[in-house]
């Protein structure tokens, strides 16, 4: 009797930490609370198919039960030879055009509401890397690499495999643009709460959108087998207050690489045109091609370490050059 007690009182707790939780929890048994319209019709659109196959299922369970009673043995020694039944066959037609229609209709109006992005207020690139994530506000120049919070790392208060050391920063009520792409592989922006799980394709860019208007942090993950370390790349936004989000704009500034590597690639293509010119024509340019071509992959190499010590090595090379 007690251990039926507690396991009441277990699913009962269940169900309300469910309800207040911004992540998973262990015996889910719902979805996690909407934060986005998206995510709101999602869930009723979950409600009417609820319905739907809840009524069907009961629907069928009575009839067998039905015909397993009525038409028994032990009532029916012969057998009925009946073949055809023209209405029973208009109705079992029918019944199930109507049921696809009733679920086909909102499921087109929800997909196209999550595809269609609405008058943007700020838009975020998300870059899948193996395994880590890179985000660019292209409006505001900034730009930075997100990783997994290692266990030996972790703090009171984050969450195993979901905390990062840099969460994507929005401000509460604002409609986000997200266009998300792949560096190399296959990846998968998914968060939950959100309604949003769109793949990250190498080459091509796809777009979404979201609103929170609640503020807190929302935990998501790459949902698209990648590699090794695929279960490692979470994903953490942090729904801020707009005075929060410009203070966090002004103090990102100042830390991303975008800027500079922006006027690095500058003067690694001032360098190379200074190059190309000095190199002149003559019997000897199938080796000054061939230097041309030594330049050119040297700085791209330097611009794409985007840190610091790839700036210095840069500069050094450009001064060396000149």
């Amino acid at each position: 009797m007690k251990r039926c007690l507690w396991t009441v009182i277990a699913i009962i707790a269940v169900f309300i930490t469910n309800g207040l939780a911004k992540v998973a929890n262990e015996w889910q048994m719902n979805y996690q609370p909407a934060a986005t319209p998206t995510m709101e019709k999602v869930n009723e659109f979950h409600d009417l198919l609820l319905i739907v196959i809840t009524g069907i299922a009961v629907a069928v369970g009575i009839l067998l039960f039905a015909t397993i009673y009525r038409y028994r043995e032990s009532k029916n020694t012969e057998p009925s030879k009946v073949t055809h039944n023209t209405m029973l066959e208009i109705v079992w037609t029918l019944v199930p055009v109507l049921i696809l229609m009733v679920i086909g209709v909102p499921s087109v109006k929800l997909l196209y509401f999550a595809d269609k992005v609405e008058k943007a207020d700020m838009t975020i690139k998300a870059i899948g890397h193996q395994w880590y994530w890179t985000y660019e506000y292209p409006d505001e120049e900034v730009e930075f690499d997100s990783y997994m919070v290692k266990d030996a790392d972790i703090k009171p208060g984050q969450y195993r495999l979901l905390s990062v050391d840099n969460p994507v920063y929005v401000p509460a009520g604002a409609t986000v643009r997200v266009l998300i792409t792949s560096q190399d592989v296959l990846h998968s922006f998914a968060v939950p709460a959100f309604g949003m799980k769109t793949d990250a394709v190498p080459g091509r860019i796809n777009e979404t959108w979201f609103r929170v208007d609640k503020e807190g942090t929302y935990y998501g993950q790459c949902s698209e087998l990648c590699g090794k370390d695929h279960g490692y790349m979470p994903i953490a936004v942090k729904v801020v207050s707009q005075e929060q989000y410009k203070q966090w704009l002004q103090k990102n500034n100042a830390k991303s690489t975008r800027p500079k590597v922006v006027e690095a690639k500058a003067k690694v293509a001032g360098a190379v045109d200074a190059a190309k010119s000095s190199l002149g024509t003559g019997s000897d340019k199938p080796n000054k091609v061939g230097s041309e071509q030594k330049i050119e992959a040297e700085t791209s190499t330097v611009v794409e370490s985007q840190g610091s010590q790839g700036n210095d090595k840069l500069t050094q090379q450009i001064e060396g050059g000149n």
